[in-house]
């Protein structure tokens, strides 16, 4: 698993009313892991993808600039990182147990 790290800055109410709009149009059911926080200065997502690869193909895609775009969402500082332990109600996460 590979962890997103999308950082947006700015008011955290105006950018968590974009996040609901761009959250509102994307397909249920796609995102392995998923977190939205806020933070005094903005807000930061963390989306996991199954591997590097398609983390690379993800934030390649023009498409995904013009849904932060199209939503209200400035462009955000997007960093990564390999996942190396996860826990889910203090139990150990497994994409594969729980789709």
């Amino acid at each position: 698993m590979h962890l997103g790290i999308y950082r947006f800055d700015g008011d955290p109410e105006e950018l968590l009313a974009a996040y609901d709009k761009l959250m509102a149009g994307m397909p249920p059911g796609q995102a392995i892991f998923h977190a939205c926080v806020t933070r005094p200065d903005g807000v930061t997502v963390y989306d996991a993808c199954p591997d590097e690869a398609a983390f690379r193909r993800w934030v390649g895609n023009p498409g995904l600039q013009d849904a932060f775009a199209g939503a209200g969402l400035p462009s955000p500082e997007i960093t990564d990182a390999p996942v190396h332990n996860a826990l889910v109600d203090g139990r150990p996460f497994s994409p594969a147990a729980s789709g």
